[in-house]
């Protein structure tokens, strides 16, 4: 197989959670660009128009679905309106995640199950559904989780977000565990830690810290509108068939040092 193919992903479905907008449909026009149809999911319908319409200007095949991922036993109807759409699942993004910022003696009750319900308990019940009834039957199937570097470590002086660090070393110890037992279905398991990338979830914090982040990152600058494509492509297609239980942390060299 030449090196180009590795990297194509024709006939293949994809199904990016938190889809609509940011680093999900940055990683969603990714894969349709290289051959995939994309079910994109999320809570608003407005901002699932407005992307279906951007990456059908591409000229991507694109199934939307309104699924709030915070209700997990809906994940299910999910799944199986991606199926009748488009077909069995061969990629699935774990992307949708919250997070919230408070000191930890004070974090609320709510807070905390909120952001563990959406940032891992929702990516182990979508893999389940969708491994259980579309990829171990077949032998075959990618599975890529959005973590973080924040699973990496603890927090900067002034930032108060531990259930969402807890939340994203959990997820990358999920995807060590998965890949382990899902290995023998050909079945690989893998996590993208993104670092700083301006986004509605970070704006708030960015706008405090983030001078001082793009100055300790090697690379002087924050994550841009591309620089989780070619990742997340890499993982998705067969150029990375004998990659499993692993990170990639796209982060400009900041989680180096």
């Amino acid at each position: 197989m030449s090196v180009a193919k590795l990297f194509r992903l024709d006939g293949q479905v994809a199904l990016v959670t938190g889809g609509s907008r940011g680093l999900g449909l940055q990683m969603a026009q990714a894969l349709g660009e290289m051959g995939c149809s994309v079910a994109i999911s999320a809570r608003k319908a407005d901002e699932l128009a407005a992307a279906k319409t951007h990456l059908e200007g591409l000229g991507i095949r694109v199934l939307t679905v309104v699924s709030d991922l915070q209700k997990t036993d809906r994940i299910p109807a999910l799944v199986d309106e991606v199926i009748a759409g488009l077909g069995p699942i061969d990629i699935l993004i774990n992307n949708a995640g919250a997070t919230w910022g408070a000191p930890a003696e004070d974090y609320p009750d709510e807070a905390w199950h909120k952001v563990m319900n959406l940032n891992i308990n929702a990516p182990f019940f979508l893999s389940r559904e969708v491994g259980k009834r579309c990829m171990i039957p077949r032998q075959r199937g990618k599975i890529i989780t959005i973590a973080s570097v924040a699973g990496l470590k603890g927090m900067g002086p002034g930032v108060h977000t531990v259930a969402y660090n807890t939340s994203k070393a959990a997820a990358i110890n999920f995807t060590r565990a998965l890949a382990s037992e899902w290995g023998r279905y050909n079945i690989n398991v893998n996590a993208i830690c993104p670092g700083f990338f301006p986004s509605k979830m970070s704006e708030g914090l960015l706008d405090k810290i983030g001078d001082a982040v793009t100055a300790r990152t090697p690379l002087q600058r924050l994550g841009g509108e591309e620089d989780l494509m070619g990742s997340v492509v890499f993982l998705a297609s067969e150029a990375s068939r004998h990659i499993t239980g692993q990170y990639i942390a796209v982060d400009g060299g900041a989680s180096a040092i």
